[in-house]
């Protein structure tokens, strides 16, 4: 890792178990100041291999996608921060774009374009790309939200962020996941039970409407306006597990809210003596 007449940068991942995929993601960063991982407990040689690299690595107990990212940031010795999953690579685009952004960098962060490869295909349309993700970013200015799953980054301070201080780079930041189709559903139906957790926990009722609407609605943003049928296979799928989520999402909120509750329950037997 070679400093470089720019302001300093520290690339962040979180890791577990993931010998078999981060050496791509490592090897992409070889131009960052530091690289930091922080592992939740890794048994398969995660860390020696991190460590091989020069990467820096702390272990940490599992907290939750957005705390867990919130955490490693702050303990990247820079300022400037680069945010990464194990099974993500910088392009030699995206690294001179980033290299260029960090001269005097006028933002408080960057959107990147990210490219996902589903059932052996990269997207290049529909709900598969651009996918724009700030990852990089001033963590005195921006930060990690603490939400369980689909965290995302958000001011520090909301009264003053604004969506013309984050600016856009070129090259794409590549996305390739070794999980199998399987795998990716069940991934996803964990996703969607901490969703519905969330909404749950915030008091919100779901409309049939919304039930039915949400996924016909996404459907055709994503695959029709979106020009997702150009993906082939791989991108009706990817966008039907998509539309799923959704009504299943608000179907699990539904089906939760429609549960008895103790003290009716209670109520009931009261009046069955």
């Amino acid at each position: 890792m070679k400093r470089r007449s720019r302001e300093p940068l520290s690339a962040v991942i979180i890791a577990f178990n993931e010998a078999s995929r981060i050496q791509s993601c490592l090897d992409s960063l070889e131009f960052c100041d530091e690289v930091l991982v922080l592992d939740s407990g890794s048994n398969d040689g995660t860390q020696s291999l991190c460590r091989r690299f020069g990467a820096k690595v702390v272990h940490q107990d599992w907290l939750g996608y957005g705390q867990q990212k919130r955490k490693a940031v702050e303990l990247a010795r820079h300022d400037w921060v680069l945010c990464l999953d194990a099974d993500e690579q910088v392009t030699p685009e995206l690294r001179a774009s980033i290299e260029a952004a960090m001269q005097q960098p006028a933002l408080a962060g960057f959107r990147m374009p990210r490219c996902n490869l589903f059932m052996g295909r990269w997207l290049r349309h529909g709900e598969g790309y651009p996918d724009y993700s700030l990852r990089l970013f001033d963590r005195r200015q921006l930060q990690w939200s603490t939400d369980e799953v689909h965290e995302k980054v958000d001011w520090v301070d909301a009264s003053h962020g604004h969506e013309r201080r984050v600016g856009k780079l070129k090259g794409d930041l590549l996305h390739e996941s070794a999980e199998s189709l399987e795998q990716y559903l069940l991934k996803q139906n964990r996703y969607t039970s901490l969703q519905a957790d969330n909404l749950i926990a915030r008091g919100k009722r779901i409309s049939s409407s919304k039930l039915v609407g949400s996924p016909i609605l996404r459907f055709l943003k994503f695959y029709l306006v979106r020009q997702g049928f150009r993906d082939g296979v791989p991108g009706l799928v990817h966008i039907a597990i998509g539309c799923f989520n959704s009504f299943i999402k608000y179907a699990k909120v539904r089906a939760e809210q429609a549960r008895p509750k103790v003290e009716d329950v209670a109520q009931d037997d009261e009046f069955k003596i």
